[in-house]
């Protein structure tokens, strides 16, 4: 009988779901439920090379779970599972690791609900919806801040009242961890050296963006803070910036804070800068028509990516290899370049061909006498079913 876990990614009005074989990496099954909490809620899923679509009568996610689970019992596989893994954005510092999920660590993590409101209450929805249509089965949470757990508080602080910290948990977390941790561990096998020994610059570039210094194996430092907003720029969020730009926007545009608040998440970044769009495939298709704010948008991005980089390898006693990963980082040989050029500072030197065709054998797309910068793709799903094969096993 195949030993299979179904990973579930609940978003606001989404869910992101997948059944894999973690003893030989396979997806059985993956798919979508989007638009939940509005009539247009619809299921589409691939099985077996065919895409299936389904409208949902119930739109909640727990109608979305029950939906999929219902999937997997027409086609024989519930009785394969042998968890649920649930992607979880924030731990706080109270999981420094994927956990099992029971009813006291559930309790645990809705207390953490304030640090990322509009992420954890659904991800606990997903847990909640298992508990009650599947009870027997285990589950495992996996969490995006888990692998930043390791930064030292020269790193992890901010600069201001340490009671702050102290009382209510101000401090950065980062985000992105599951993915760091995968590709660290990919590159290091690339490389034929133990993860324990690499050091690693990542470029986790999607719609979501930022950047993580790995030593020995750890996560030293990365981009993101108390919230994914701080950092690079991003698809619609700005990244960083000047603090006291708030009140003086809400001051100049007579609008309150959430409102000043959902433009720096949903309206700016690529968005913002480009005037067009968040996909930066679009956005070099109109710089290359002559579009002067595209232009500047992908230029602005780079950069922003380049000096972080830049910062984080202070972190680092020698780079063993620059990393880029995510939608963006895998396939998008402009920006790469451009992130490339800024960095010759630190020996980077790009190959062309190489870069063109996303990389050689190993992923690698610098010269031989350069620095090393690798192309390793991401698997982010993959991650989450084998800690939580571990897990339960």
């Amino acid at each position: 009988m195949p030993q299979n876990i179904l990973v579930l990614n609940c978003g606001s009005s989404s869910l992101k779901f997948a059944v894999i074989q973690p003893s030989t990496d396979t997806f059985v099954l993956q798919g979508l439920a989007d638009r939940l909490n509005s009539p247009q809620a619809h299921l589409d899923y691939e099985l077996n090379q065919s895409k299936q679509a389904q409208s949902l009568a119930d739109n909640t996610h727990q109608g979305a779970i029950a939906a999929v689970i219902q999937v997997l019992a027409d086609n024989q596989l519930l009785n394969t599972l042998l968890g649920v893994g649930h992607r979880v954005v924030h731990g706080g510092e109270a999981f420094s690791k994927s956990q099992l999920i029971q009813q006291e660590s559930l309790a645990k993590l809705e207390s953490l609900s304030h640090l990322a409101p509009l992420h954890n209450p659904v991800n606990i929805l997903g847990m909640k919806a298992i508990f009650s249509l599947l009870p027997e089965i285990p589950q495992v949470a996996v969490f995006d801040t888990a692998f930043h757990q390791t930064l030292g508080e020269s790193a992890f602080l901010y600069a201001l009242p340490y009671e702050h910290y102290q009382q209510h948990g101000v401090r950065r977390y980062g985000f992105h961890g599951t993915s760091y941790r995968y590709v660290s561990q990919e590159a290091a096998t690339r490389l034929n050296k133990p993860a324990e020994e690499c050091h690693f610059l990542i470029a986790h570039l999607g719609n979501g963006c930022s950047a993580c210094a790995v030593r020995n194996g750890q996560s030293v430092d990365t981009s993101m803070g108390l919230t994914p907003l701080e950092g690079l720029a991003m698809g619609t969020r700005s990244g960083d910036l000047d603090p006291g730009l708030l009140p003086f926007l809400c001051e100049r545009l007579n609008l309150p804070l959430a409102d000043i608040m959902s433009i720096l998440n949903k309206q700016s970044g690529l968005l913002g800068l480009s005037g067009l769009s968040n996909d930066m495939r679009e956005i070099q298709q109109a710089a290359q028509q002559g579009h002067i704010q595209a232009n500047l948008a992908i230029e602005v991005f780079a950069f922003k990516i380049a000096r972080y980089l830049g910062a984080l390898a202070v972190s680092l006693p020698k780079i063993d290899a620059l990393i880029f990963t995510g939608g963006i980082g895998e396939n998008d040989r402009l920006t790469r370049s451009l992130v490339l050029e800024h960095l010759t500072i630190l020996g980077f030197e790009i190959d062309g061909e190489l870069n063109q065709t996303n990389g050689n054998h190993i992923g690698q797309i610098t010269t031989q006498d350069s620095t090393l910068s690798l192309v390793v793709a991401t698997n982010e799903e993959l991650m989450i079913a084998q800690d939580t094969l571990s897990i339960i096993q």
